[in-house]
């Protein structure tokens, strides 16, 4: 008896040393100069792996709050064309470097209002887009593939992480969609790969999100739905574990897609929006109650525990305003970083 516990507890403590974390949220405009860095040190205190952005990195449309009211811009305001300048070189600066982790970038519709575009974006976050990691995973698809894209994927641990772009209305088109059911189909031939995690900025359609998701557009709905098929078949069909990930809608969801919809179309995979980390924050939309767990007014970031056997558990962890470095909060005019936490909420029309 005394041998069998002690090899039950042996199997257990492999198996929590086998087992990881890594970090993911999306949609840090408004405020996300002021919680990514909160949500960095949270993530490290995890000993999260990496972080993941699901996109709208900056507003784009006007100046962001937490540009506009830190103090060195307090005397003299930044003008539209010098905001446009400098947006990305913001976010690189006050988000990306408080991470002392690899930092995976997805882009969002923000990153493709004018004056911006897809080829500013790959090129401004190229150290990111073409880090090792992905250009080695992309070179190993396809020695011919010399650039880098706004989507790609790279395998842990014998998890496949694939972000798809649906930034805009004619995504997904047919050189994403053949290159995505490319890696799809070589995740379901490959025994190594026990897990798929698509991460991505818009729902998939006919989530609980759906008014604010792929289905604004008709290629988009289209697309959406070839895409969820596809994973439904790696699960049902492969046996593969399957995860998706969004944001773009300003609040925490769990259970994405337990829709009508889903339930008479093939079946609810596992999903989640996590558009938290500083965005202004929408309201629930009517079904929500049919969501294992919503919550809006909320900053922070979903944490995914990596089993060996490739199960994940997401938990999302909450950032409070008492979370943000003093450092950081010393940048802002006073009252900023409470405004965030207070009056960062809901507008009339969602942008």
């Amino acid at each position: 008896m005394r041998t069998l516990l002690l090899l039950i507890l042996c199997a257990v403590s492999a198996s929590a040393e086998g087992a990881w974390n890594f970090a993911v949220s999306g949609d840090s405009r408004n405020c996300g100069d002021v919680v990514m860095p909160a949500i960095a040190k949270k993530a490290a205190a995890k000993s999260a792996a990496f972080y993941w952005h699901l996109g709208d990195l900056r507003a784009t449309y006007k100046i962001d709050e937490d540009i506009a009211r830190r103090n060195d811009q307090l005397a003299s305001p930044l003008s539209t064309e010098a905001y446009h300048a400098m947006e990305w070189t913001d976010f690189i600066e006050h988000e990306i470097k408080p991470f002392a982790m690899p930092f995976f970038v997805g882009i969002g519709n923000h990153e493709l209002i004018p004056p911006k575009s897809r080829e500013d974006f790959v090129s401004t976050f190229s150290q990111w887009l073409d880090a090792p990691v992905l250009k080695d995973q992309r070179l190993r698809d396809d020695p011919k593939s010399d650039a880098s894209r706004t989507y790609y994927h790279w395998n842990k641990n014998g998890i496949d992480f694939i972000f798809l772009d649906n930034a805009s209305a004619e995504q997904f088109d047919s050189a994403q969609l053949s290159w995505f059911e490319g890696v799809l189909a070589r995740d379901e031939a490959d025994a190594a790969i026990k897990t798929v995690v698509v991460g991505m900025h818009e729902a998939l359609p006919q989530s609980i999100s759906s008014n604010h998701s792929m289905d604004q557009s008709e290629t988009g709905e289209t697309t959406g739905l070839r895409v969820y098929a596809d994973l439904l078949a790696a699960q049902n069909k492969f046996y593969k574990r399957v995860y998706v990930l969004a944001s773009h809608s300003h609040f925490f969801m769990n259970g994405i897609f337990k829709t009508k919809y889903w339930r008479e179309h093939g079946g609810v995979l596992p999903g989640w929006i996590v558009g938290t980390a500083g965005a202004v924050r929408y309201r629930l939309p009517p079904g929500s109650k049919f969501a294992k767990k919503a919550q809006t007014d909320v900053y922070g970031y979903l944490l995914g525990r990596a089993e060996p056997s490739g199960k994940i558990d997401f938990e999302f962890q909450p950032v409070a305003e008492t979370d943000i470095p003093d450092i950081v909060a010393a940048q802002y005019e006073p009252g900023l970083v409470h405004w965030c936490f207070a009056e960062n909420t809901d507008i009339p029309t969602l942008q």
